[in-house]
């Protein structure tokens, strides 16, 4: 079966993105006590608010998701049982993991006297970032279904619904302020409409320079046309604004999305030529290799670096102070390569349990050019007439 390595680079990208977007807008401030408080540099520098366009990729990571689910579907030798228990059981695994370790080094955080306050953020760093796992697994579960439809009616007809269900949600929480119980069903919406086009785009689909086009100008225009309409110009929640465009992902998001996965299918042969040079590719499937594990485990190093610094030297810039203007960006981004550099020694020595087998070299099929129209059709004769596998799989190759 062949790999999209442009796929596997915006995957890389989109993972990124969300571990330097949180370690740049989560501020932990030392108090006088010794305790750690919560802060975001986005109430004090509100005109940073475009950089969280470019470092809020969940959009990206659910279009690659749904990509990487139907061929996964499409190879798998089993029935679509086990493909999925197999696929979900490599997000359960290092979720308990993580959480096993945690409630350890909470247990003898505890014990060693760290103040309340310090816990409690710790806990919360920790556990928030797992709301992701709840649409996730939702429509990983989904995937069978939803690639059928889309086959039948389409990316964009399946994903209109979705879109009028987060334009829903929105206005009833205009109306109705206190509308918490459409949260689920939102968080499903919302990312189910790059999860389609990322099915579709495993059929051969949005392919060439047309559709993404359509998709980043449609994505940008929607953007500005809903931030003149009011909504907040920050992709992430800011402390004390009264909407947030993340929790619940709102319209914002889904228009952020389409022209975030526009914008990478244009860039997608400037992707290839920088994952055939050796040092970028291997970083490249370093982090498809242990996105999960990465995701899971970039707070709890921020948590971890800031409370042991805190401890051992005291109040450092950029770790423990206000992030109250340019001077913090400057001192936290000097800490970037010490957090992702421990980070990055987690991974390589396993902790949070395996997330999947190692990356098997294989030859990549250029769906951008090579006979779109074609492989779709293999795909889908060798999806519904498994004695025609290995015919399917030759013709691939």
């Amino acid at each position: 079966m062949t790999r999209d390595r442009a796929c596997d680079a915006l995957r890389a990208y989109a993972v990124a993105g969300v571990v330097l977007g949180h370690w740049l807008v989560t501020g932990l401030v030392l108090g006088s006590d010794g305790s750690l408080h919560q802060a975001s540099p986005l109430v004090a520098m509100p005109g940073l608010a475009p950089v969280t366009w470019v470092l809020q990729t969940l959009g990206l990571f659910f279009f690659t998701a749904g990509y990487a689910s139907a061929r996964s579907a499409a190879r798998h030798p089993g029935g679509t049982g086990s493909w999925l228990a197999r696929r979900l059981l490599r997000l359960v695994l290092p979720t308990v993991a993580m959480l096993g370790t945690g409630a350890a080094v909470l247990l003898v955080a505890t014990v060693a006297g760290t103040p309340d306050d310090t816990l409690a953020v710790a806990l919360t760093l920790a556990v928030s970032p797992l709301w992701f796992l709840l649409p996730f697994a939702a429509l990983v579960a989904l995937t069978g279904p939803l690639r059928a439809a889309v086959r039948r009616f389409g990316p964009w007809f399946c994903a209109a619904p979705a879109v009028a269900a987060v334009a829903g949600s929105d206005l009833a929480a205009r109306l109705f302020p206190d509308v918490g119980a459409l949260l689920p069903v939102t968080l499903l919406a919302a990312w189910a409409v790059p999860y389609l086009l990322g099915l579709a785009h495993a059929d051969g689909r949005l392919t060439g320079r047309r559709p993404a086009a359509a998709l980043a100008a449609g994505g940008a225009v929607v953007l500005a046309a809903l931030l003149a309409a009011g909504y907040p110009a920050s992709a992430v929640g800011v402390p004390g604004a009264g909407i947030s465009n993340l929790h619940p992902p709102s319209l914002v998001a889904v228009a952020l999305a389409a022209g975030q996965i526009g914008l990478g299918l244009l860039a997608r042969p400037a992707l290839l030529r920088l994952a055939d040079r050796p040092l970028p590719g291997r970083a490249v499937a370093t982090v498809n290799r242990n996105a999960m594990r990465i995701y899971l485990w970039h707070q709890p190093v921020l948590v971890g670096v800031t409370v042991l610094a805190a401890r051992t030297a005291g109040a450092l810039p950029g770790l423990h102070t206000a992030p109250d203007g340019p001077g913090w960006l400057l001192a936290r981004g000097c800490w970037l390569p010490f957090l992702v550099l421990v980070l990055a020694v987690l991974v390589h020595r396993g902790v949070g349990g395996a997330t999947g087998r190692a990356a098997t070299p294989v030859r990549v099929y250029d769906v951008g050019r090579s006979e779109p129209r074609r492989l779709q059709e293999v795909i889908a004769v060798r999806d519904s007439d498994p004695s025609s596998r290995g015919r399917a799989d030759r013709q691939l190759r």
